[in-house]
């Protein structure tokens, strides 16, 4: 096993070196500023597509990590070109908050304010300031984080609305993405404000944010996590569900991102409850997984209505999530379930040729090369955090 570990932890390495390096040689917009706002699977740029917030807030998380787990001096100028962009063309100094996208030359777009995209400037501004102790980052979070509780707080009901428009009035459509349900409260976004939420706690141990978190872990407890282990999606506003999608990517990764929250704010008797709780949710997302070591897309509850496709962010998920379950329990098939997704990503998502990874394969295992290399939601997220979390845990 050790000889195993070894090998997987110098794979990573240089996966990670690779991943970064893609972003840092094909993404940058050395003539309108930060970065391109998409390049399509065949690797050619779009110099005029708009730049979402998740992408340029994503890519800042993943140079100011990458610097600290590599010490290469050019991730530090990398993410010091994204902090810039993110604060002078995504900041809206009127009425505070980040813009949900600009064009390409940096002016406002999309100018409403989504609860999903601010929680992941929190999270990489987090990042940012225990890479580069940058005060004025950790200034900015604070600020993100008040506004999030003065404007998206649900007081009556708990937890927090989707979405609003520029001056923060309640959006009636606060639909995430065209493959989102349009619901008031998703499962989605308050697991990203958890995540973001619990990186802010590790510089600004605070006593209010403590609380937000500790109310955040209530919620997945009660509302989210069905009988079975699975996490319920979409809801209305006084928590009625919506949906009876199951997304088993979403399942793997809440389970360690609600641990790793757990670490930070509950006493030992919750931490050992909560510990039972995310092991239940690695095990349901084992309904998804194939032989072959991938975890399909998504299926309804009774699992008669499959999508079998293999995203790439959803077989990162699984190495780190049942890495966790592994050093919670250490049930051998665990670990295998780790080396087993390490496999597939190998065989089916790395490009050797023009590099990142592939959005993801069919059920056929043929490429989907209408989706994006590079773009909007294809980001250097999931695969650089699970080759930083990978090392990390291997040491």
């Amino acid at each position: 096993m050790e000889n195993r570990f070894s090998e997987l932890q110098s794979a990573l390495s240089i996966e990670l070196v690779r991943i970064l390096d893609y972003w840092k040689e094909q993404t940058v917009d050395l003539a309108q500023g930060g970065f391109y706002g998409r390049i399509n699977h065949h690797g050619i740029v779009d110099d005029s597509a708009p730049k979402g917030l998740v992408l340029n807030a994503r890519i800042l998380y993943a140079f100011s990590a990458g610097y600290q787990q590599t010490k290469q001096a050019q991730y530090l100028q990398m993410a010091q070109r994204a902090f810039k962009y993110l604060c002078t063309y995504f900041y809206d100094k009127t009425f505070g908050g980040m813009f949900w996208s600009v064009d390409a030359t940096g002016k406002p777009l999309d100018t409403k304010k989504q609860v999903y995209g601010i929680a992941f400037c929190i999270y990489a501004l987090s990042e940012y300031h225990i890479a580069f102790e940058s005060k004025e980052a950790l200034v900015l979070a604070k600020e993100l984080y008040e506004l999030l509780e003065a404007k998206s707080l649900d007081k009556v009901n708990g937890g927090y609305f989707e979405a609003f428009t520029q001056g923060w009035a309640v959006l009636e459509s606060p639909q995430l993405s065209k493959k989102d349900q349009d619901s008031p409260k998703t499962m989605n976004t308050h697991l990203h404000v958890l995540e973001a939420y619990s990186n802010l706690f590790k510089i600004w141990p605070n006593k209010k944010l403590k609380i937000s978190i500790v109310e955040l872990l209530k919620i997945f407890k009660q509302s989210f996590i069905s009988p079975k282990g699975h996490l319920y999606l979409f809801f209305s506003e006084d928590w009625i569900l919506e949906s009876d999608s199951i997304s088993y990517g979403h399942d793997i990764e809440a389970s360690w991102l609600i641990w790793e929250a757990a670490k930070l704010v509950e006493d030992e008797k919750n931490l050992l409850a909560t510990k039972q709780i995310v092991l239940s949710i690695a095990n349901a997302a084992k309904k998804g997984l194939d032989p072959d070591g991938s975890l399909m897309n998504e299926s309804n509850t009774d699992q008669t209505i499959w999508n079998k496709e293999r995203h790439w962010w959803q077989q990162a998920e699984a190495m780190v999530g049942w890495m966790n379950a592994w050093q919670l329990n250490g049930h051998p098939e665990n670990i295998e379930t780790v080396f087993d997704s390490w496999s597939f990503i190998k065989t089916h998502l790395l490009d050797l040729d023009k590099g990142e990874w592939y959005w993801g394969v069919n059920p056929d295992y043929s490429i989907m090369i209408q989706e994006d290399k590079a773009g909007f939601w294809k980001c250097p997220y999931h695969n650089t955090r699970m080759c930083i979390e990978m090392l990390q845990r291997l040491n």
